[in-house]
């Protein structure tokens, strides 16, 4: 396996429209990006300079939750990718910046830490010195619960905090390499041979104690994304094989309607619970993962992040298409509509009992949030939004048609 060179902005919708000819809803990348920037507008507390935690629409309208700085520098690093497409930006991105920046206590975790370092890297690289000097990166695995813990979640952020870094600066800060190395290593040992994460390694109370045999679709992605950016940043092999064997694994497991499910089994490398089917994942953070690792690799995961996207379009079990364009929003996501199906599903799926959904006990959840359209951004934002714009700020969006998810 040899690295790939750098990512061309146009091949993925080339790519893209070539797998989409014939199909009826045709993927337009552009469009979505201006949808995911209209739903950060609702999204943004202007006398905070910070994005809500989330916004649910109610019988008597929308409730908008109090503001978090987390999702809010994920909302940045997708703005940063768009702005790089040399698109205008609705905010003051710098203002909101420096309000992150500005109280360092929120950082609690490694997860926290490796957010706050990809963001520095990738938005403000000439302030990685100073992070670096306020903040010990020697002992954060030994600091903070969940590097204790080795909850690969946090152990991919803070992996991929550094790999950024390393590319953003290379050669000129203080050396990350062992603590990087370390890290890479805790968080390999947290995969089985199938390929599949678990969600913790080291899980502290009895509640927990599953957590080392299942694994979030989360903790799949962005493992992959970090292990294939810590080997581009340090131009080393390894960690790229496992995150194929991860990305291969759950494309593997990829519903037929391209949902990326909920919960994964990493000893028996097989879905345990299904749902919720997230939007975040179908359009943010799955194409995140796949296309870097397919970026670095050189093997292509096109289709299965399509299929991913068309899901979101209608191409679902209620036939029902989660983008709202009338509010600028995309719909968090289909569940059931009761808890226990949940569980159910989980007793079953050890007895290796399947049952197909059944749209009646599904239902969409009407809320939005700042780190789904900030990873969607992440994802494609340098594709730019599209040339013809309609009056009230929307999009001559063609991808796909409504199909009754405008609530």
């Amino acid at each position: 396996m040899s690295l790939q060179l750098p990512f061309e902005s146009s091949s993925f919708q080339k790519r893209v429209d070539a797998y989409a000819a014939g199909r009826a809803s045709p993927v337009d990348i552009p469009a979505l990006n201006s949808l995911a920037l209209r739903s950060l507008v609702s999204l943004f507390d202007e006398k905070e300079m910070l994005f809500s935690r989330r916004i649910t629409l109610t019988e008597n309208g929308f409730l908008r939750e109090r503001t978090s700085r987390k999702r809010t520098i994920i909302a940045l690093l997708g703005l940063q990718r768009l702005a790089e497409s040399g698109e205008a930006l609705p905010f003051d991105v710098t203002k909101i910046g420096d309000v992150v920046r500005g109280d360092t206590r929120w950082v609690r975790s490694i997860e926290d830490l490796g957010l706050l370092t990809w963001f520095t890297a990738e938005c403000v690289p000439e302030r990685l010195g100073k992070l670096l000097k306020e903040l010990d990166f020697s002992k954060a695995l030994d600091t903070y619960s969940d590097g204790r813990q080795a909850r690969t979640r946090g152990l991919a952020w803070f992996l991929a905090g550094i790999a950024h870094a390393q590319l953003a600066c290379p050669g000129t800060l203080q050396d990350l390499t062992d603590v990087a190395v370390e890290t890479y290593h805790l968080l390999r040992d947290n995969q089985s041979e199938g390929g599949i994460f678990g969600h913790a390694m080291f899980p502290n109370f009895l509640s927990e104690i599953f957590s080392n045999r299942f694994g979030t679709f989360a903790d799949q992605i962005y493992a992959i994304y970090a292990l294939a950016t810590f080997g581009r940043a340090f131009q080393i092999e390894e960690p790229l094989e496992s995150a194929l064997g991860c990305a291969n694994a759950v494309r593997a497991l990829q519903g037929e309607m391209g949902q990326w499910w909920f919960l994964y089994d990493k000893r028996a490398c097989r879905v345990v619970n299904r749902y919720p089917v997230l939007s975040l994942h179908q359009d943010g953070i799955a194409p995140v993962g796949l296309l870097a690792v397919g970026e670095t690799t050189g093997q292509s995961f096109d289709e299965s992040v399509y299929k991913g996207l068309s899901w979101i379009a209608g191409a679902n079990e209620l036939s029902n298409d989660l983008r709202s364009l009338d509010r600028g929003l995309i719909w968090d996501s289909i569940g059931p509509r009761r808890r226990i199906a949940n569980y159910w599903e989980g007793a079953l799926s050890f007895m290796n009992i399947s049952p197909g959904p059944q749209a009646k006990s599904l239902r969409i959840r009407y809320e939005s949030r700042p780190d789904h359209f900030g990873w969607l951004l992440y994802a494609f934002g340098r594709f730019g939004m599209p040339k013809a714009r309609i009056a009230d700020g929307g999009t001559t969006a063609t991808w796909g048609t409504s199909r009754g998810g405008q609530r």
